[in-house]
């Protein structure tokens, strides 16, 4: 056995790859006398901004996706696989890692691929009900496959597979504070019905817009509202607010630092499917509606949207039917208490409370026979 282990963690492009990643790094400090974590990332990608600010090193490779459409930017493609294998295997060589880790991301590829060819312990987080091209090439080669749904065995090797759920923040996890504490945070009425409207770190336009545009019809139900927008969305929701006569039931911010707060104040959330906000709203229990981004690669946000929907855990809205049905779906269910209620029966079905434990279990095991 090492007096201290070496392992490297790749996860990143988008806050779903990169927060499970520092959540996987910092239970495995927990686990682990003083281990060596090294992150790999995409040069010019959010980790490298994101994972520093954590208290982790990282190193980046030269690597991005493939455009789904012409677009001379693929030319460059197959250098910067070349070239991202070559920087994964200098990488490899020199940290002498005792195991590696994907959740997702472009980085994750070249990493993984070559630990797992150089016969390093490896481990990959699947977090969709429907897998990536990346995620599906490597689970022909990684060693074990941690995943947030049942029935992945259509996707990877069954015997590879553990059901473990997704990572999720420690203060969701918790929710400690109550709807009443949580509404005075924002300086909300806590009579009042409160629906909470989040788009992730970058917000949703489209679905801002539609917001704004049915605002009226939705603000009649006597509720009032707590409106993540987004840096691109924030004027324009912040002019369509101001001209509603219900506007001081309105508060719309770019960005929530406090997301256990705004879960603990909703009684109602509207949101994206990405597989973050998915386990968030399992984990926090809160009736949602899911709106699918439709341009999301294999069109996993519909697919994660579903397996809630399919399970009475949740309502769908696809974005080209938002105009016609969101505002009366908010209103039937802020009136329907019933309604609610049976979502967060149903929720509980889904519930992984220990996810990031069950994955760095799985983790010290492929160590522990190295």
């Amino acid at each position: 056995m090492p007096d201290k282990y070496n392992i490297l963690v790749s996860g990143g492009g988008t806050g779903g790859h990169i927060f499970p990643a520092v959540a996987i790094a910092n239970s495995l400090k927990e686990r682990l006398d003083n281990p060596n974590i090294l992150f790999v990332g995409a040069k010019g990608k959010m980790e490298m901004e994101k994972v520093p600010k954590a208290g982790y090193s990282i190193e980046g490779l030269w690597i991005s996706g493939l455009q789904r459409k012409l677009d001379l930017k693929n030319l460059s493609f197959p250098f910067k696989v070349i070239s991202s294998l070559r920087g994964a295997a200098k990488i490899i060589r020199k940290f002498k890692p005792d195991v590696a880790i994907g959740t997702g991301g472009y980085a994750s590829g070249p990493l993984l691929y070559k630990a797992s060819k150089k016969k390093v312990p490896t481990l990959i987080l699947e977090q969709n009900s429907y897998p990536g091209i990346t995620n599906k090439l490597l689970g022909k080669t990684v060693d074990k496959v941690c995943v947030s749904y049942e029935g992945m065995d259509k996707y990877f090797p069954k015997e590879k597979i553990t059901v473990t759920g997704s990572p999720v923040r420690k203060e969701i996890l918790e929710l400690k504070p109550t709807q009443t504490e949580a509404l005075n945070f924002f300086g909300m009425d806590p009579s009042k019905p409160t629906l909470l409207i989040i788009g992730g770190s970058q917000g949703a336009h489209r679905v801002n817009v539609a917001i704004a545009e049915s605002l009226d019809k939705i603000m009649s139900a006597d509720i009032q509202m707590i409106w993540q927008t987004g840096k691109y969305s924030i004027e324009m929701a912040k002019e369509a607010a101001g001209k509603n006569k219900f506007s001081k039931q309105i508060k719309v911010v770019d960005f929530i630092t406090k997301m256990d707060m705004a879960y603990a104040s909703a009684d109602l959330v509207i949101s994206r499917a990405g597989a973050i906000a998915i386990a968030e709203i399992i984990a926090v229990k809160k009736p949602s509606i899911i709106i699918p981004l439709p341009s999301a690669a294999e069109d996993h946000q519909t697919r994660n949207a579903l397996t809630l929907v399919k399970g009475h855990a949740a309502l769908m809205i696809k974005e080209d039917e938002m105009d016609e049905k969101l505002a009366p779906t908010i209103s039937n269910m802020i009136q329907s208490k019933q309604e609610r209620l049976i979502m967060l029966q149903n929720l509980k079905r889904f519930e992984y409370p220990d996810a990031t434990t069950a994955i760095v279990n799985e983790v010290l095991k492929l160590i522990d026979k190295k």
